[in-house]
C-alpha cells in the first residue's frame, strides 16, 4: 500500500499543513483530516522509482570511474574555467574551451 499525500485547506483557501496517509490503492480519497476533520485535498506528486535508478544508485554508480569505462561511458570533470579532464572511457584525456574536439578526436 502506498503512502498518499494530502494537504489542509482552510476556510478563506489557502493551502495549510501536509500529511501523509498509508492508503490501499483503491481508497477513496480522503476529505477531511483524520484527525480535526478539516478539509484536505490531495497532493499529486512524482512517484518514486528505487532500485538501479534511484538517484542514489545513479550517484553511486557514475562516481565508479572503473564501471562506467567497463561499460563503454565517457566520463569527464571539471578541472578548471571551460576545462574538463577524463576520468573514463574513450577520447581526449582533456577537453578546453579553446580548443574544440574535432570529430577524428572520438574515435
Amino acid at each position: 500500500m502506498p503512502f498518499y499525500i494530502y494537504e489542509v485547506i482552510g476556510e478563506d483557501g489557502q493551502r495549510g499543513e501536509q500529511f501523509e496517509v498509508f492508503q490501499q490503492m483503491s481508497d477513496k480519497p480522503l476529505t477531511k483530516h483524520p484527525e480535526t476533520g478539516e478539509a484536505v485535498e490531495k497532493v499529486i506528486t512524482g512517484c518514486f522509482i528505487g532500485g538501479s535508478w534511484s538517484d542514489s544508485a545513479m550517484q553511486k554508480n557514475s562516481s565508479d570511474n572503473k564501471k562506467l569505462d567497463k561499460l563503454g561511458f565517457t566520463k569527464y570533470e571539471k578541472a578548471g574555467d571551460g576545462y574538463y579532464e577524463k576520468k573514463a572511457g574513450k577520447g581526449p584525456d582533456v577537453i578546453h574551451k579553446d580548443n574544440p574536439i574535432q570529430a577524428k578526436d572520438l574515435k
